[in-house]
């Protein structure tokens, strides 16, 4: 071997030399190769710039780089990251919290491929029932059906028929003509014998079933060649389907298919794809396979019913004016003796009924052409709801918009939910249909699994034998990462990042690769401790098969558990960027950084001497029963800062994000979305507004930013304006934006990078050549306050912006707020797109901090300690306490014992996950939880609390 070559084989590091990615100041870093490694550290700190932008993004550039320049061009390229080497690097694969299909259509099942192999199961060993009768469906071969036929008809004379219509409308005179051409005589119509003559025809408008009479004979076992000969011309005709009548017009049908032996449906031969809702062969007709429809929503279209016809009662219609519909009504009031005048509420139920739906009677319209000329026209009214319905479909995008403010989603009448055809969930294994095993949660499902083959025959246990082993294997990866209470069916744009990123976990254990380098992204989020400590060992079995495995994270757990650890600091933003410790957990807990002290007990979040008594008002939520929830009854005292906790799955987003949320949602701001379902609310009157504050991305474009976001920009705008030299030149604040003409640079308007197309190679990012990645024009530029342009504003971190602004009290109260909340190291123009979820909900928060409240608001956080070092959230707890001290109620859904420990009231759901949860587990203080027995929140909150 030369030299210059590495053999990974002898090579035990992985080496990164001279990283200077975004705020790595030129850092050297090693850490040994198939370990667990976690990189730690204060948020901005320069975590993902050394995980993420550094190390994947050259295992990922150096992947591409083995296609052919004709392939790259195709696949988009990537540019190599400022580093100036990584050795003993091995294939990489990264596990975001970023990358959860929106698709409606996707699935827990379909993304694990437990669901794929579940519809393999079915089509290959599944029993079909009768959706009619619920017998059992039968197959018959040619032989089977002659002998059946034999014993039941054996010397009486039948017809054999092959049906051709069946359950259509239509006059079919072209068929009979095509019959009689073939030479029959007779066919079978709507259950009556009838000779086939010239033109003959059936009612169109009426439905009908039709058979070719193929033959009449006696049925004589020394007759058996006709009769077979018949059977199969008939099959033929009737394509597998025959049925037998006799003298009395008793009829038995038979099928080389599933039949039902009473009514004779019959279903087609089960595939793999007939239990798809993704597939035309299995998916509901009525939804394609979604599982709802969209449906007008009657509220909606009456949003007050105080107000009269006239004054805008009706919201798709607004305030009369003289158009054709308002005609129409006050014909209809005039049929049916109402006023348009009067309020809604007062109308009887009956013209209410009429307005919104129709009437099959004849009205009289009458329409004014000019002061002497009249026309009536007569017509039926079909109502509002189905007016708009008509809309929908034949309007344009645009158009569709608007109407969607008066729909509504609903489940699906015709498959309740359950996506598939009728036929498609009468197929049963061991007595349960595909939608019944994809609603049950995964722990239920892999108790089912391990005992089924006892209900199934010698047959279908040998055709099931691998099927079974591959999704016993997959439900057991999912239940090693603490996942066991999702469900298959449900989608994947409403699992958590944390969720996602754990199945996608289970999907690589489950591929058992080896000598990889995985890099995972916080994938404790939103994981109970009870769990956490299965996903550390998911984590050492992947990291077993020979694999590295580097976790960005802050969870006391997963760094004490690691092999190797890199704390990066010692600060976030422009103070951060340097590896302050390195090595294995001991060596950390002897250094000096912040989280040693944090994990060493140097420094800690104190319990608060005493708790909040709040304002002695409550909230009350009777008898909640969405999804996993069991009649959950529930108090939230006002004025207090208030925990919601339970293991993973046992209801907590149900009872907050889904229940409450839309409750309130709707009551202050007549939001659409619909609760889940509920007896009653009490409690509304004490308070004034409700804010959610939720890590989705604050924008969906590069030009979105946290000064845009939190509204600072117009401000700031607004200060350039009054400047001298914007003052001479006449400039507005739109000179300063950098989303319309006039002051941002037009070469690349307003991007700062333009994207320079390659022939057979990637498109290549550049700074923008005529402005230099400043976004503006050189005009605009020369408009400077205190030395500084607009774009070097936009460059700032909020840090140093909040010392700049100082004296301009509009902006700095804005941008104190970001900085409150441990944003100071982001800068005010960075992109929204490079915000993790954790951020982009600090940003939401410190907006809302900006805004006077009236001490009377309800706040609610999903788990706003994602993404945050010990540190930060400290500082972040800081700024909830001030909300709380105002006199409002801030509701946080959480895990993390440190934000548990100082809540001045906790709800803890459970005892389990999914079907073991939605119970109210306990309702008190922190003191009080710790002293449950059965709570498995309080059994860690002990040992956090006491040491």
């Amino acid at each position: 071997m030369s030299k210059n070559t590495v053999d990974l084989g002898e090579q035990k590091d992985v080496e990164v030399y001279g990283a200077r990615v975004h705020n790595l100041k030129n850092i050297d870093v090693s850490f040994p190769r198939n370990q667990l490694v976690v990189v730690t550290g204060l948020s901005g700190s320069g975590k993902s710039s050394l995980a993420f932008d550094t190390i994947y993004a050259e295992g990922q550039r150096r992947y591409m780089e083995t296609f052919s320049a004709y392939s790259r061009q195709f696949m988009g390229g990537m540019e190599r990251p400022d580093v100036d080497k990584v050795s003993g690097l091995s294939p990489v694969i990264a596990i975001e919290q970023k990358t959860t299909s929106k698709n409606p259509r996707s699935t827990v099942g379909t993304i694990t491929e437990i669901y794929d192999f579940m519809r393999l199961l079915f089509a290959r060993v599944a029993d079909a029932f009768s959706y009619n009768t619920g017998e059992k469906m039968e197959r018959m071969s040619e032989d089977q059906i002659v002998e059946a036929i034999f014993k039941k008809f054996d010397g009486m004379p039948v017809n054999i028929l092959a049906p051709v219509v069946k359950g259509r409308k239509g006059h079919y005179r072209e068929l009979f003509e095509q019959i009689r051409k073939q030479g029959y005589v007779k066919v079978r119509v709507d259950g009556e014998i009838k000779d086939i003559g010239p033109k003959m025809q059936v009612d169109r408008y009426k439905i009908h079933d039709i058979e070719v009479v193929v033959d009449r004979l006696l049925v004589d076992r020394k007759d058996r060649k006709r009769l077979l000969d018949s059977l199969q011309t008939a099959m033929k005709m009737g394509k597998g389907i025959i049925k037998i009548s006799d003298k009395d017009n008793n009829v038995a049908h038979f099928s080389r298919f599933l039949m039902c032996p009473t009514t004779g449906i019959s279903y087609d031969e089960p595939q793999p794809n007939s239990f798809s809702f993704n597939s035309p062969y299995g998916a509901c007709e009525r939804c394609s396979g979604l599982g709802y429809i969209t449906v007008v929503d009657r509220e909606s279209v009456i949003p007050n019913p105080k107000l009269s016809i006239v004054n805008g009662g009706l919201a798709p219609l607004g305030e009369y004016r003289d158009t054709w519909m308002f005609q129409v009504l006050k014909a209809l009031g005039k049929k049916y003796n109402f006023s348009l005048s009067t309020p809604i509420e007062k109308l009887a139920e009956e013209a209410v009924d009429i307005i919104l739906n129709g009437s099959p009677d004849l009205i009289t319209v009458p329409v004014e052409y000019n002061k002497w000329n009249v026309q009536n026209y007569s017509i039926t009214f079909d109502g509002i709801i189905k007016t708009l319905e008509e809309q929908q479909e034949r309007r344009t995008e645009g158009v569709t918009d608007d109407m969607d403010a008066f729909r509504k989603l609903k489940t699906c009448p015709e498959c309740s939910g359950a996506r598939l055809k009728q036929e498609s969930l009468h197929f049963k294994v061991a007595g349960k249909n595909i939608f019944e095993l994809a609603s049950i949660d995964i722990g239920e499902l892999k108790g089912w699994f391990s005992g089924v083959e006892a209900q199934l025959s010698e047959r279908q246990n040998t055709i099931a034998r691998e099927i079974l082993k591959e999704i016993r294997a997959r439900i057991g990866f999912l239940t090693d990462v603490g996942l066991t209470y999702l469900t298959l069916d449900r989608t994947s744009r409403t699992l958590s990042g944390g969720e996602a990123q754990r199945i996608r976990l289970a999907t690589q254990i489950g591929s058992q690769l080896m000598n990889v380098m995985y890099i995972l992204d916080e994938p404790s989020i939103g994981l109970h401790q009870r769990d956490n400590e299965r996903l550390i060992k998911a984590l050492k079995d992947l990291r077993d098969l020979g694999n590295t495995v580097l976790v960005v994270e802050h969870d006391k757990d997963m760094i004490l558990e690691a092999d190797y650890v890199i704390d990066v600091g010692p600060a976030a933003g422009l103070h951060g960027g340097t590896i302050v410790a390195q090595g294995k957990p001991a060596d950390i807990l002897k250094s000096d950084t912040l989280t040693a002290a944090y994990l060493n007990g140097r420094k800690e979040i104190p319990v608060p001497a005493k708790r909040r008594k709040g304002n002695g008002h409550k909230l009350s939520i009777t008898k909640a029963t969405g999804h996993n929830l069991k009649e959950v009854s529930v108090d939230f005292p006002l004025g207090k800062f208030i925990a919601v906790t339970g293991v993973s799955g046992s209801g907590k987003s149900s009872l907050i994000t889904e229940t409450l949320y839309p409750i309130l949602n709707h009551h202050f701001f007549r939001a659409k979305k619909t609760p889940l379902p509920y007896e009653k609310v009490t409690g509304l009157k004490e308070i004034d507004k409700v804010i959610e504050i939720d890590q989705t991305p604050i924008g969906r474009t590069p030009r979105s930013n946290p000064s845009t976001y939190t509204g600072v920009f117009s401000d700031i705008r607004n200060l350039f304006v009054q400047l001298p030299e914007a003052k001479i030149r006449g400039y507005k604040p739109g000179r300063f934006s950098f989303n319309v003409k006039g002051g941002r640079c037009e070469t690349c308007q307003g991007a700062g990078m333009k994207v320079i197309e390659m022939n057979f190679l990637p498109d290549v990012q550049v700074p923008c050549e005529e402005c230099s990645g400043k976004r503006y024009n050189r005009e605009t530029l020369e408009v400077r306050y205190r030395g500084k342009s607009i774009s070097d504003v936009l460059d700032m971190s909020i840090e140093a912006a909040v010392e700049f602004f100082e004296h301009i009290p509009a902006i700095y109260r804005k941008i104190k707020t970001l900085k409150d909340v441990g944003l100071g190291y982001i800068t005010l123009g960075q992109s929204s797109v490079t915000l993790s979820g954790g951020e982009a909900q600090r940003v939401k928060l410190a907006t809302e901090l900006s805004k006077k409240d009236t001490g009377k608001t309800f706040y609610i956080l999903d788990e706003p300690t994602t993404g945050l070092h010990f540190e930060d959230i400290r500082v972040l707890l800081g700024v909830l306490d001030e909300l709380v001290d105002r006199g409002n109620t801030v509701l946080v859904i959480e895990h993390n014992l440190d934000v548990v420990k100082v809540a001045d009231w906790v709800i803890d759901l459970g005892e389990e996950g999914g079907s073991g949860g939605g119970r109210i587990i306990f309702e008190g203080t922190p003191e009080g939880l710790i002293q449950n027995p059965i709570s498995l929140t309080g059994k860690f909150l002990r040992k956090e609390m006491e040491g």
